[in-house]
């Protein structure tokens, strides 16, 4: 993924607007927990147990969450950028993905099974305080972040403590909504930049791949 041409780490503690828009998500649940909606699945695969999961529940919004997981995730996502993830199964059986009971969108890229190969992508709705919070604590743990499209950015890569490959994260955070991706031996270039560019396209009109999510949504598709 393509690293900042400059850091702006006093960035995190300038985040002091009020989100004055309208929307909202439902109540959190934790990443891999049993209140997952894809039937059958086991806890979705992160590259680094030690990774802590964003803060995700009601927040103030009007950025819609994609819809009609898993080509909702493809949706999100430039020719180029699926090219680079040609033959890549997702939200393949047992690997986690799907919408979750907390209105976040869940996409896996990877092998059922692979141990180093994998990229999963949370998108969903974060408290405006505890994600400030979090960015702040990513910041101090050596991420590197700034402040792109009208949002906050923090990535970071690091050596696998197991296997010989390269693990990262990045997370953007704007409008009440986080995407957090982590990933492991499998970075495509442009990837955050194009899911950006479908959540929040130009012109601030709503992408024909996103519909509104709502505390009371059910799943729209599992894999």
């Amino acid at each position: 993924m393509p690293r900042p041409a400059h850091l702006l780490p006093a960035a995190l503690g300038a985040i002091t607007a009020v989100l004055l828009l309208a929307g909202c998500a439902g109540a959190p649940a934790p990443i891999g927990s049993s209140s997952s909606v894809t039937t059958g699945a086991a806890p979705r695969p992160t590259p680094s147990a030690s990774v802590t999961p964003f803060p995700m529940g009601s927040s103030v919004s009007t950025t819609p969450l994609p819809a009609d997981l898993p080509q909702g995730c493809r949706d999100l996502l430039t020719d180029a950028v699926l090219a680079q993830l040609e033959d890549v199964p997702l939200n393949a059986p047992g690997m986690g993905g799907g919408i979750r009971e907390d209105s976040a969108r869940v996409c896996v890229w990877g092998e059922p099974g692979a141990a180093a190969t994998r990229l999963v992508t949370v998108i969903g709705y974060s408290p405006d305080r505890e994600a400030r919070d979090a960015l702040f604590a990513l910041g101090q743990d050596g991420f590197t972040c700034y402040e792109p499209r009208g949002g906050i950015r923090c990535e970071k890569t690091w050596d696998d403590p197991n296997l010989p490959v390269k693990n990262g994260r990045t997370v953007f955070y704007r409008d009440g909504v986080v995407v957090d991706t982590q990933y492991s031996n499998l970075a495509p270039t442009g990837y955050t930049d194009a899911v950006i560019s479908a959540l929040w396209p130009a012109g601030g009109r709503p992408s024909p791949s996103v519909t509104p999510a709502t505390p009371s949504a059910t799943p729209s598709a599992t894999p």
